[in-house]
Parts: C-alpha cells; structure tokens; sequence
C-alpha cells in the first residue's frame, strides 16, 4: 500500500488555503470594515504559517508571518484595513506560492520588496494616538478542555496550546490521563489526554476563545467564571503541567467544575461544541480527495468497459441462448450506471473556473486605471473537469479582452452617460448536451469598420467583399488579428483570440459573438459537457456508421420517396408549419450508393438553430466512447471523433455544430437565390 507524500498533500492544502484567503481579500476590498472577512483572512494566514513551519517550509512560515502579524493589528483595532494593504497582501499571496512550489529558490530580493510594500502599507493608515485604558480587573476563569482523538495526526499541537494559554496569567494546568488506553492499545497518534485549567487573567474573555480559533469546531471546551479573582500583583507563574493519577486529577484546593459551563459566558459556537464536532466530523467523512490521475485512469477502464458490452450485447443478440442474453441485459445495465457514476464524480461546478477571474479583473482595474466590476452568474453548472482545466486559457484572453478593448476610461463613460464603473458578466448555463459560457461587457463594442479595414489590410478577405455580420465579427479569431492602436502589456499582439479560437475548437464547441456599438459586446461559447462518453443515435449511411450524440437529437421521422423527390433542389421538409433545412449525408460522404427505399431524417439541433440529417436506416442507441481523430483527419470538420462498435468496428461522430451550421448556410443560400 502506498502513502500519499506529505509534502504534496501540504502542498495541495495550501493552494486550498491561499484560494480562501485570497476570496476573502477581494470580498474585503469591496467592505473594509467586514469584520468576518478579516477574521477569515487572519485564521488562513495562521494556519499557513503553522502548517508551513511544520513541514520544513521555513521561508514560507517566515514571510507569511509578516503578513498574518499585519491582520492581527486590524483584527485587534490596532490599525484600520486599508485598499493598500489588502493589495500588498494579494501580492503576497503570489510569492506564498512561489516558495511553496520552490522552497528552495532565492526569494530573499522579491520578499523584502514585498514585505517593504507591506510595511508601508501599514504605517501610512493614520493611526490615532490610543487612550490609555483603565488597568481591567483580573478574572479567573477554569477550563477544561479535551481535543479530538486525531489532533495530532492532523497536526495540532496541544504544549502549543497550553503555551498560549499560559501566555495569559496566571495558570495552573492539571492532565486527566484516566482515558489513556492499555500500553497493548494505544495508537502513538491518537491523544486521549484532556486538561483542566485555572486562569487567572486581565485580558478578556475572548482572549481564551482566540486560543483555540482553529480548533474549536472538533473540541469540547467548558469554561467557567470562577467566583472571587485572585492575587492581582506578582509576577506572572508559568509552571509545567502537571501529570497525575486518574483518582486524582483534581487537586482538593481546586472547587469542582460544574458539569454545564455557564451560558451566559459563552458564545453559542462554545456551547454547542460536542454536537459541532459531531456534524464537522460527519461533514468531513462525506468527502475524499482522490488524484485526478486516478479518475481518468478508471475512466479509461470505464471506457473499455463500455466498449466490451457492446460486444457483449451483439453476441447475445444473435445467440439463441436465454441465459447468455439475461446476463448481457445485466451487463449493460450495471455498466450504464457505472458509466454515469462516472460521468458525476468527473463533473466541476464552474464556481471553481469562475474564481479565478475575481482576481484577475482586481489586477487588471489597477494596471488600466479602470473601475471594474465582475458579475458571475450560473456557478453551480457542472461541467467534465478535463473541460474546466482547458476553458481557462481562452476565459482569461476574453477577460483581458474585454478589460482593455471593451471598457473605455471613467471619463469616456461618463461622456457617453454611462456609470464609470464598467462591469463584465461571466455567465454559465446548460443547454442540451452542452454548457453555454458567456462574457458580456458593458463597453464601447466592436468597431466594425476597423475590422474590416484591418482584415483587408491584412489579405484576409477582397476589398469591398460581401460578408454577413457574424462572418466578419468572427474575423477577431484569425491568427495574428488585432485592432489595438499599440502594443500593450495586456493586448495587441494579435494571439490571445486566435488561442481562444483554437482551444474551442479542440473542444468541439462553437463561438458566437454579439456586439452593439455603444453598449458592449457578448461572446458565447459552446462546449460539449464531457469529452469522454456520450448517448449516441448509432445511423447507417450507405455501408458506413455514424453516430449522432443523443443528447443534440430532437426527433426522427421517414422521408417519403415522394416528399424526396419533391425537395431535390430545396433540401427543405415541412414540420408542424415550419420548414426545416436538411442534408443528404449520402451526398455530403459522397458514398456512392443508391438510397435506402425508406429513409430517416434525424432532426438535430444547437440552441434555436436546427437542421436534418438524411440517413439510410436507424440502427438505435449506443454508449459512445469518444476517441481522438488522428492528426491526418484534424481537419475534417464533419466529425468530431470516432468511437469503436461490439464488431469492432469503427464509426464517426459527427459534430453537430458544424452540420448546423452547414445547413443553416445552405438554407440561407437557398433563400437568397429564391
């Protein structure tokens, strides 16, 4: 059996926490006095730093405790939050991770530039002079505590503890050992161990809650306000702990702790904590982090799963054994629910996609001096993982895309009567068998005469050439094109859209893109929900197979040999008062075979767009597993990949986009020579 690396596994967690703080950042730059956002950002630095130390990150412990120290001022009141501290803060972030990735790695210049930003940042918030508060009074409180049986196996430090709590007053601390197992029993990781506590304190008493902010959802913590303070002058005494038999786990001169702590002195999170770390513990049993690797590894397996009933299912067909046909039936069932099981453990929502941007649009803000804000809507669509992980380079080409060219200055909108800030919708939602992401900005929109002008100089189409609005809208993606005046950090090379283009297209999705001068620009991309398997509507052309994804099918009925002779020429069929473009795919393969007596037209669409699909017979559903086109056939655009049959047998899938498109195109000429 093999462990996973514990540096990797730190590694992973920390990603995990630099995300939380860096959300929380953002949604304090918005609200600087959001007093659960600090908390929020304090408890993640804290627990960086402390998790860093433990596995040998030194520089990172290091410098990220410069950064916690400077929250623990704004958390105490010491210093107010400002935008500039939270941007240097961000900044930080980038190098935390740098020294995460290479703990080895000369850092030294990039952090004392970055901690000097940070300094600065710090002192230049007007601080007013403080009152000298009144001397508060001592209280003692006693505590008993006792922490989860896995604290330290998930890297807590109870002395650590007990340390911070001696850093308070006064204390004595006594151990309660009468839970430790057998010698034969005990697991070295496991602590059993609980402690009572009498402190004696000025400071107040969220002070002790503060002690144990990181655990404090897993532990059972009493605390009691003990009636009469204690000596208030004298040096402060910090004994060791003291470790005693289980009968005598109270000393006599200590008054009994009273089996409910009193409410009135403790917070409801405090009051409710055994039933707390019940639910926590329960929450974290529902999830399991499992390597990507390994679920693309039994995707495979499910693949080839997949394939074998099909060839299963195909022997039992012809076989005249009953038996053989109830075991293939249940084959086929059990291997189709696998199969979505599957499909759900490899679907992302794209709130994880969508998170990225937040602070991708704060950087760009600052470098163009725009005011900038991002709406996301639809974060809870799900979407195959290998499609998130390949969406976020041409995401973040259209982002910047739209943060340079689309939104103009402050004061250009406000001169056109816009608000100054500029907004950027990213937007997700399910359609069919596809998810549909949209960026729509409320800026200028695209210039449609510089993009001809710049198209022509550039040979991509004949001066004066007749071209439809979305024929020369999509001349944006062709390599090389831009727009831009000059040059910039952000844009004007000419490849960030040719990259989107390209992505898009491995993907097998589609581009539209809607611009109004004046008031924005929309661009809609059109991805396949999983790049894996699919339902599919296996046809028969001539004496080759195809498959259609069930998913993009809306019905199927005959063509009459009278109604085919009728259309030849329109290619169109009359349904339910609408006419409906079609294609022979006879013609479109060139099979060279005569058509079927009786043939099919399998209607198909994307959105409000739909076509026909000529076919020879319908030979019924099929589980797809989709296999890559070779290099030699990448630029066939009928189909989108190719999946093997029960026979063994191979057959294409055709990708419906393009085949809508070429039927709408079809249908338009027709139209135009009508």
């Amino acid at each position: 059996m093999s462990f996973p690396d514990p540096v990797q596994v730190f590694r992973t967690e920390a990603a995990e926490l630099l995300e939380q703080v860096e959300a929380g950042l953002l949604d304090l730059n918005h609200d600087l006095g959001d007093k659960e956002q600090i908390d929020a950002v304090f408890r993640g630095l804290h627990t960086l730093k402390g998790s860093g130390a433990m596995f040998g990150f030194e520089a990172l412990a290091a410098f990220t405790h410069h950064c916690e120290s400077a929250f623990d001022q704004v958390r105490k009141g010491t210093v107010p939050a400002s935008h500039d501290l939270v941007n240097a803060v961000l900044g930080a972030t980038d190098h935390m991770r740098a020294l995460i990735e290479v703990p080895g790695g000369n850092h030294d210049a990039v952090s004392e530039m970055l901690l000097a930003r940070l300094r600065t940042a710090v002192d230049s918030v007007g601080k007013p002079a403080p009152a000298v508060p009144a001397r508060p009074a001592a209280c003692t409180y006693r505590l008993r505590f006792q922490l989860p049986v896995n604290a330290m196996a998930n890297g807590t430090n109870p002395i650590g503890l007990l340390d911070e709590l001696r850093d308070l007053g006064d204390c004595r601390i006594v151990a309660d050992r009468s839970t430790v197992p057998a010698l034969d029993d005990l697991v070295p990781t496991d602590l059993h161990i609980a402690w009572t506590v009498e402190l004696m304190t000025e400071q107040p008493r969220s002070a002790i809650d503060d002690v144990f902010i990181f655990v404090m959802d897993d532990m059972q913590l009493d605390v009691e306000v003990i009636t009469g303070a204690g000596p208030t002058t004298g040096s402060v005494r910090k004994p060791a702990v003291e470790a005693v038999r289980p009968e005598a786990a109270l000393p006599q001169d200590l008054p009994q702790v009273q089996s409910q702590p009193v409410a009135a002195d403790l917070p409801a999170a405090t009051r409710s904590a055994p039933a707390q770390a019940d639910a926590k513990q329960a929450k974290n049993n529902e999830n399991v982090r499992v390597p990507a690797e390994r679920l693309d590894e039994l995707m495979d397996r499910v693949g080839e799963l997949v394939i074998a009933q099909s060839r299963l299912s195909q022997l039992a067909g012809v076989s005249g054994d009953l038996m053989l046909r109830a075991v293939s039936e249940d084959v086929e069932r059990l291997s189709g629910e696998l199969r979505d099981t599957m499909m759900v453990l490899r679907m992302v929502p794209v709130a994880h996609l969508f998170s990225r941007f937040r602070r991708l649009v704060h950087d760009l803000s600052i470098e163009t001096g725009k005011t900038i804000e991002l709406i996301t809507e639809g974060e809870s669509t799900e979407v195959d993982k290998s499609v998130i992980e390949r969406l976020a380079d041409p995401l973040v080409h259209l982002v910047r895309n739209s943060c340079d060219h689309g939104l103009e200055t402050a004061d250009e909108r406000r001169a056109a009567g816009k608000p100054a800030s500029g907004s950027i919708l990213l937007s997700a939602r399910q359609a069919a068998g596809e998810v549909i992401i949209t960026i729509r900005d409320d800026g200028r929109g695209i210039d449609r005469d510089r993009v001809r002008a710049k198209a022509e100089a550039s040979g991509l189409i004949a001066p004066n050439a007749v071209l439809g609005d979305q024929e020369l809208l999509q001349l944006i993606f062709q390599p090389g094109f831009s727009t831009a005046q000059q040059v910039t950090n952000l844009s004007g090379r000419g490849v960030g859209m040719d990259v989107v283009k390209r992505t898009i297209d491995a993907l097998r999705g589609t581009i539209s893109v809607v611009s109004r001068p004046g008031e924005g620009s929309e661009i809609s991309l059109a991805i396949p929900l999983t790049l894996a398997i699919i339902d599919g509507l296996l046809v028969r052309v001539g004496t080759g197979r195809y498959v259609i994804p069930l998913s993009a099918v809306e019905e199927c009925l005959e063509l009459s040999v009278e109604e085919d002779m009728r259309s030849r020429g329109r290619s169109f069929i009359s349904l339910r008062d609408s006419l409906v473009p079609f294609i022979r795919l006879r013609d479109l393969f060139r099979t060279g075979s005569k058509p079927d007596q009786f043939q099919k037209v399998v209607v198909i669409s994307t959105g409000s767009e739909r076509v026909g699909l000529v076919v020879d017979q319908i030979i019924g559903d099929h589980q797809t597993v989709i296999k890559s086109m070779s290099k030699l056939h990448h630029d066939v655009a009928s189909f989108s990949g190719a999946t093997i049959l029960g026979d063994g047998g191979v057959a294409l899938i055709l990708d419906v986009a393009h085949l809508v498109s070429a039927g709408q195109y079809q249908e338009a000429q027709l139209r135009a020579a009508g």
